[in-house]
């Protein structure tokens, strides 16, 4: 089956310097940084075998599945999933995170409409929280309410990212991840969705949809100010970067068919040093390479 996903390491991993929201800074340590690195590089290819895999991609899923064990006993053939080997070794990692992106992407092969922002809700507990709950536990630092926490700005970064592809979500997948009740309300009709650019309609959906994203997003604001050193700013970081998304589509004028709308990295750090403040040496020197960061942003 390794030899049929053709979703090689460095095409997956380059794909991390692109993402609307930071993988994981250059400037962190080694250790957590490869560890977020094979959480990504692991995340990135059950997406792509969930919405590329040209075979059968529940057979692949359940492949991955399997090598997911064999990782864990530092038997991977995956060049991905070897990755994952020392993240094992190191931590104390359940299975259930990586299980849960399997599922979701398992979910994605067969349901495409969601009817409530609550069902969809329900999706994000697949697809996105289980990363934030990964992050915690490569920084050591999961308790029950950094959890929850985590799981609302998680939930609000897949609503954003699934603003930013609505176009192409429909058009190429066949999906929808709008609430069918909202698009009704807001008189938003599904072709609306295949547009060049956005209706009156679907902007005013869409403006609303960036609100319930924010809202979660600023869970982030606790979170990151109950952490400390690189655990809290790489969180500020990832809710900067969906802060800095909301900006760049608001900007837009909420119109997010007619091109991506990406957050400027520049807006991202900014944003980041609003969410950290230096309560100790090490977040001193943490804020530090942060505000170096954006300095020089804001001078190209």
């Amino acid at each position: 089956m390794q030899t049929d996903v053709e979703f090689d390491l460095n095409s997956i991993m380059t794909q991390a310097g692109s993402e609307n929201f930071p993988v994981a800074m250059k400037a962190l340590p080694a250790r957590p940084r490869a560890h977020l690195l094979a959480v990504y590089g692991f995340a990135r290819l059950v997406d792509d075998i969930g919405d590329e895999y040209d075979g059968d991609r529940q057979v692949a899923l359940d492949w991955l599945e399997a090598e997911l064990q064999r990782a864990r006993a530092g038997q991977a053939t995956h060049p991905v999933m070897v990755q994952l080997t020392p993240l094992f070794d190191d931590l104390a990692v359940a299975d259930e995170p990586f299980l849960a992106l399997i599922e979701a992407n398992r979910l994605d092969q067969h349901k495409h409409r969601y009817r409530t922002q609550a069902e969809l809700a329900e999706y994000c507990t697949l697809s996105a929280n289980p990363v934030g709950r990964l992050v915690l536990a490569v920084f050591e630092v999961s308790t029950p309410e950094r959890v929850a926490l985590s799981d609302a700005v998680c939930s609000g970064l897949q609503v954003v990212e699934h603003l930013q592809d609505i176009g192409e979500d429909y058009t190429d997948k066949g999906r929808i991840y709008l609430p069918a009740d909202e698009m009704a309300r807001f008189g938003v009709s599904e072709t609306d969705l295949g547009a060049a650019t956005a209706s009156e309609s679907l902007r005013r959906l869409v403006a609303h949809q960036c609100d319930t994203a924010r809202g979660l997003l600023l869970r982030g604001r606790p979170l990151a100010a109950s952490l400390t050193g690189w655990a809290k700013v790489t969180v500020a970081g990832y809710v900067a970067g969906g802060l800095a998304a909301l900006d760049a589509i608001a900007r837009a004028d909420h119109d997010v068919l007619a091109g991506l709308r990406s957050p400027t990295k520049a807006r991202t750090a900014l944003h980041t040093l609003g969410l950290v403040a230096p309560r100790s040496v090490a977040d001193a020197a943490a804020v530090r390479t942060v505000r170096k960061l954006a300095a020089r942003r804001r001078r190209r």
